[in-house]
């Protein structure tokens, strides 16, 4: 989507449609005041009503509620909610007035995130329909406000654009995103983007590397598993950043197999490897000045002859040993490797991203995802990162009695405890194991990847993690 930042009066606009908030107490602009339908504009928070004045010929007003309680969650909504009646009004081209707050950039990001997300569809498996053709989509959006927010605005159209291709990834049914295929985007990214390069592993490559969690994991497939490093070199005086996301592309459970009631959603357990990747691209593209390793391992879980069976022992990339009592809970082995490959490449601050745990969507529903962290001030800035992106995330305890249940019998671990007791800290418990001594935050996305619900996420995909990593990676840099 072309996004630009213009300063013209509203009857000086040539946009398909127009769009313009109404705070609570106060009136619309004088030139549009008399329209056609303004008598219908109201300021309650998500209201739309239509103008028709002379010029631009379609105008839309949003109630955007209390003037003080204006923020850029406020402006994401908002505009989501005008890019859903835009479709239906068939506007490939859209304008927005600005709503005058205290912090103008806020703002802008705001509108632009929530246009381009709440624009969003996910439609190339449709068969074209003559008898209901499909409404264009948005293709620009002009921002009528000062010059000084067009940075803002730039930077929001990136992260949400890698957003959405986050939320393709996510979205693609598992016989097309396949572990080769993420593999494929990694190499394409680096190929676009000067200062980014990648390395991808096979399964001879993993089994060489004795990464027993991945390959484990793997052998009951026979897709090849992939172990996907890309680096962005953008300099800087921060620390090295490593960015780790889970990348299983189905997971049947394996041998501990699913209900099969809605096991078809299963393709989304890639999502914080979509996450990571395309936060990547981002990163590169606003050419952040900062060192950053991303491993991304990635694979099916699948039940056969071949595959782990309950009661295995593996051994681990860092030499530990973990009996495997659930092959459903497989993606803390995969991420267990991963881990520990970002720190042997470098990083000093280790973020991951994984649809870890049903047991998140219980305790935190789809608001919050769950962080547990070694470090109180990385976690400070990962959830400072979230407030200003929307990307909200909640903070879990570790506790030496966590870590005890993650305690093995007959290994030094066990995946799977068999007393049902926090099970989104256990699996950050046993995760801790495989970090050393580097600041290291886990983040819980199972119940914010999907079916979120917000009007610029919708009720599918959602590409959480993507503006959370990128505002986390801005923070380190500063």
């Amino acid at each position: 989507m072309k996004v630009e930042v213009k300063q013209l009066q509203t009857d000086e606009v040539e946009a398909d449609l127009l769009a313009l908030g109404l705070f609570e107490g106060e009136e619309l602009p004088a030139e549009l005041a008399g329209a056609p339908g303004s008598a219908d504009a109201r300021s309650n928070f998500k209201r739309l009503g239509r103008l028709y004045p002379e010029s631009p010929k379609r105008c839309l007003v949003i109630g955007l509620g209390k003037r003080e309680e204006m923020d850029a969650e406020r402006a994401r909504v908002a505009a989501a909610l005008v890019a859903k009646e835009a479709r239906g009004l068939e506007a490939a081209s859209l304008a927005w007035l600005l709503p005058a707050s205290d912090d103008d950039s806020a703002t802008a990001e705001g509108l632009v995130t929530g246009t381009v997300l709440g624009a969003y569809r996910f439609d190339r498996f449709l068969s074209a329909d003559p008898d209901d053709p499909t409404p264009p989509a948005i293709e620009s959006l002009t921002l009528l406000g000062p010059d000084g927010v067009a940075a803002a605005a730039e930077a929001a159209r990136i992260c949400a654009e890698a957003q959405n291709r986050a939320r393709d990834l996510q979205s693609l049914p598992s016989n097309v995103a396949t572990p080769s295929y993420l593999g494929r985007r990694a190499r394409e990214v680096a190929s676009h983007h000067e200062g980014v390069t990648t390395e991808v592993l096979g399964r001879e490559e993993i089994a060489a590397k004795k990464m027993g969690g991945l390959l484990a994991v793997s052998q009951g497939s026979t897709e090849e598993p992939q172990l996907i490093v890309l680096r962005y070199a953008g300099g800087g005086n921060g620390p090295t950043l490593g960015l780790v996301g889970k990348g299983v592309t189905f997971d049947t459970g394996g041998i501990s197999i699913k209900p099969s009631a809605g096991m078809h959603e299963m393709k989304m357990d890639m999502s914080g490897a979509a996450a990571v990747l395309e936060a990547v691209t981002a990163i590169a593209e606003l050419h952040l000045p900062i060192d950053l390793v991303a491993v991304i391992p990635s694979t099916e879980n699948m039940p056969s002859g071949t595959a782990i069976k309950p009661g295995d022992i593996i051994t681990q990339y860092n030499g530990k040993t973990v009996e495997v009592n659930n092959t459903d809970a497989e993606g803390r082995l995969i991420l267990a490797d991963a881990l520990t490959y970002a720190v042997e490449l470098g990083a000093e601050q280790l973020v991951d991203l994984a649809t870890r745990t049903g047991a998140v969507l219980v305790a935190l529903g789809s608001t919050h995802a769950a962080v547990i962290s070694n470090d109180d001030d990385l976690a400070g800035k990962v959830e400072e990162a979230g407030t200003t992106t929307g990307e909200l995330v909640w903070r879990l305890p570790l506790h030496p009695e966590y870590k005890a249940l993650t305690k093995g019998t007959v290994a030094d671990l066990t995946n799977a405890s068999a007393k049902r007791k926090a099970g989104t800290i256990y699996a950050g418990s046993f995760l801790e194991e495989f970090v050393g001594e580097v600041p290291w935050a886990h983040v819980d996305i199972a119940g914010t990847a999907w079916d979120v619900g917000r009007p610029y996420t919708g009720n599918d995909a959602s590409g959480y993690g993507v503006r959370l990593l990128v505002e986390l990676a801005r923070r380190l840099t500063a």
